[in-house]
């Protein structure tokens, strides 16, 4: 009988001793769960090599200087793009500036303060600026009283004034004899009726000056006291040679208010001047009197202002600050 088969078989050797006489290690139980021991999984996932080190701190060697260095030359450029870039825009802007400054000019016009040049409900561009001298009244006792009857016309064709609205053709004439000239007073007028303050701002009518023999609604006249005071009379109307009136299709200017306005009327004569040509052409517009609508407020240009401002302010134009000024009807 061999000892193996001898009963019962005896005891395992223990693992200490089934290794020391084998000479090497085996699997157990508990190995099945865990890798032996000579097993070597490798480095982690998320393992990297450490960073060069050349002794000026980790993270530092020849590629990252490299790139420090890529860096450091780009933002070199972008400095000096910036610059090159606030100089142009300076450059540029100043060059704008200096051009405009040198294609201003002055303004030359003179606006009484109860005016404003703001424009109304159907706004009309105003006419070029043109060098027009400011009016001066005269003593009325240097106006001439009475003339031959006779007119010189203003020559040529003039701007239309106004975008909208039927067209209205005049014609300007000046008595002779009375020192004025024709195309003087033709360049005021189309100054007054031209303006963004005046008949143009609502858009219904539109005017142009013509010369004598063309078609034409209306002629604006400049008479003495005395012509002027016929012409009116002829028509049913007596202005004691003092104001001026409107005949179909006859604005006539009394050439003494004209050169010296009317007393403490309270503004420049460049206001009154305004005010008797547009309360005419107002006329010819088909409008009538009106009343000062309250103490302090601008006359309408529809009011007798040469008879007296009833406590209204001087106004020689029908809109103000873009609005139409209107007073209570007179019968």
């Amino acid at each position: 009988m061999s000892y193996d088969d001898r009963w019962p078989p005896p005891p395992e050797p223990s693992r200490s001793e089934h290794e020391a006489a084998s000479g090497r290690r085996t699997r157990t139980y508990d190995d099945d769960r865990r890798p032996p021991y000579d097993f070597d999984p490798g480095p982690p996932r998320d393992w990297r090599p450490p960073r060069e080190d050349t002794g000026y701190g980790s993270g530092y060697g020849p590629r990252a200087q490299r790139r420090a260095a890529r860096r450091r030359v780009q933002q070199r450029r972008r400095r000096i793009l910036a610059v090159v870039i606030l100089v142009m825009l300076v450059g540029t802007v100043g060059f704008l500036v200096l051009r405009g400054a040198g294609k201003s000019r002055p303004s030359t016009g003179q606006v009484h303060p109860s005016a404003s040049a703001d424009t109304g409900e159907n706004p009309a561009p105003a006419p070029e600026p043109t060098e027009v001298k400011a009016a001066v009244a005269v003593d009325p006792a240097t106006v001439p009283q009475t003339g031959p009857g006779t007119f010189a016309f203003a020559t040529g064709t003039g701007k239309t004034l106004g975008t909208a609205g039927a067209l209205r053709r005049f014609q300007v004439a000046v008595e002779k004899g009375t020192g004025q000239d024709a195309a003087a007073f033709a360049a005021t007028v189309d100054r007054i009726l031209g303006d963004e303050r005046g008949w143009i701002t609502a858009g219904k009518s539109k005017f142009q000056r013509v010369p004598s023999g063309a078609t034409h609604e209306f002629v604006i006249y400049l008479a003495t006291p005395a012509t002027s005071e016929k012409m009116c009379a002829a028509g049913g109307l007596h202005t004691d040679k003092f104001t001026s009136c409107r005949l179909p299709g006859q604005v006539i200017i009394n050439l003494a208010r004209w050169l010296s306005g009317v007393p403490d009327y309270g503004a420049p004569l460049d206001v009154y001047q305004a005010y008797a040509l547009n309360h005419e052409v107002g006329h010819q517009l088909g409008l009538y009197h009106e009343a000062c609508p309250g103490p302090g407020q601008a006359a309408p240009v529809m009011q007798q202002q040469t008879y007296g401002l009833q406590g209204c302010v001087a106004n020689g134009w029908p809109y103000v600050g873009g609005v139409r000024v209107t007073g209570p009807p007179i019968p």
